[in-house]
């Protein structure tokens, strides 16, 4: 199997979901396991691929030697026999095999990779005769533990949550590493809803077009505490208790230190962010539970006779799975949304429009679907998304970062 890392060493930095940009990747061979192929000519491997601390997981199909010039656009690379290495999420043999895996039967469907994904890899498979549609969502970063998008997803939809898609299975495995033993989750499948949008281009669309927004806010503010309540019922509910708070203010003060070194801008605001969050320290705290983690309107989508639809419960892909699945506060999530609602007023007036009002109403409606919520817990948790975003957007789009800067002066003001 030495064969294989040169060519993966080539073709992995070029892949959106590797995550070591800029350097040399310095690979391993951790795992190749063979999965029933049904095709007699194609083999299907699946490849952990350690480089550093990430441990990736790259399906792979094999398949005999054709001319370099009809050698398809996913190929890896050419082994030393003359046969041609793909990319397997791209390729019907491993596809199948896949779908075969997490349903028990055999399968024979057309598939494609969903566009655009960042960090794993979506394979839609589309509805086929009596076979309702199905997106299978490919890890490509393993982790020790059950992944909370199949977790919490998987909860919600046997409680009969009409909030999120129906889960139809998911994939865990084991792996050894330097004599260590391993186990997590390589794939989650579930219904997949075509013909959707996601509420980032159907708010975007409304407040470019000055459509108001406030009765679907409300609808997603209704949508998202609905959730949050099964949530409470689901999973242990601890109180937040002094140590708890303790822990999130100690969370917010170092997100905002990290910042204030790399953003000027708010380096003037700091003694009122440490306000906000002080204040919030003798606020109404809900009890902790499971939450969504990385809620904004991207993850969410609206279905038409049924309304919001959340997806990705994976939370925040960089924060170990752990960490991930310990219980929050879930005024995180409330915060997060009205964090994305205000990008929308920040985006379109880079184009000149001007939708604070839109953006003010939604945000408001959101908020009044959603329920009460303590508004000192509330600004601190919005702070700290926007402390967070200008540190991103200093980093990444510099020309981005004054719509968290006003975020954090209008509430540190405040």
């Amino acid at each position: 199997m030495d064969d294989l890392l040169p060519l993966l060493r080539a073709w992995m930095p070029a892949q959106r979901w590797y995550a070591a940009k800029g350097g040399e990747p310095a690979l391993r061979l951790v795992d190749v396991r063979e999965t029933p192929s049904p095709e007699p000519g194609a083999l299907v491997r699946t490849l952990l691929v350690a480089d550093g601390a990430t441990l990736y997981q790259v399906p792979v199909v094999v398949r005999p030697a054709v001319p370099a010039q009809t050698i398809p656009a996913h190929a890896i690379g050419t082994l030393p026999d003359g046969s041609v290495l793909l990319d397997g999420v791209h390729d019907e043999a491993f596809t199948n095999a896949l779908l075969s895996g997490l349903t028990g039967a055999p399968v024979a469907r057309a598939a494609h990779v969903l566009a655009g994904e960042q960090s794993n890899t979506s394979v839609i498979y589309p509805a086929h005769g009596r076979e309702t549609a199905v997106i299978c969502k490919v890890f490509r970063q393993l982790h020790d533990g059950l992944n909370p998008d199949i977790e919490l997803q998987t909860a919600l939809s046997s409680a009969g949550s009409p909030y999120v898609p129906a889960v139809v299975g998911h994939v865990e495995g084991t792996w050894r590493d330097g004599g260590a033993a391993h186990a997590g989750s390589f794939a989650f499948a579930q219904e997949f809803l075509s013909g959707v949008e996601d509420a980032w281009r159907v708010a975007l669309r409304a407040a470019t077009a000055g459509t108001p927004f406030a009765e679907s806010a409300f609808a997603l503010g209704r949508a998202t505490s609905a959730v949050h309540a099964d949530l409470a019922r689901l999973f242990p509910a601890p109180a937040a208790d002094a140590a708890a708070r303790a822990a999130v203010a100690a969370a917010w003060e170092r997100r905002l230190r990290l910042a204030t070194a790399e953003v000027p801008g708010l380096v003037a605001h700091a003694d009122g962010i440490r306000a906000v969050y002080a204040a919030a320290g003798d606020a109404h705290w809900p009890a902790l539970q499971r939450v969504h983690g990385d809620y904004h309107l991207g993850q969410v989508i609206l279905v038409p006779q049924r309304g919001w639809v959340l997806l990705d419960f994976e939370g925040e892909p960089l924060r170990p799975i752990e960490e991930r699945r310990r219980a929050d506060v879930p005024v995180r999530d409330v915060a997060g949304m009205l964090r994305s609602f205000d990008y929308i007023a920040g985006s379109l007036a880079r184009e000149g429009h001007d939708a604070a009002a839109w953006t003010r109403d939604a945000r408001d409606a959101f908020r009044e679907g959603y329920g009460p919520v303590d508004p000192l817990l509330l600004a601190a948790f919005e702070l700290d998304k926007a402390v967070y975003e200008a540190l991103y957007e200093t980093r990444n789009r510099p020309d981005w970062v004054g719509i968290p800067l006003a975020a954090v002066q209008r509430l540190a003001a405040a």
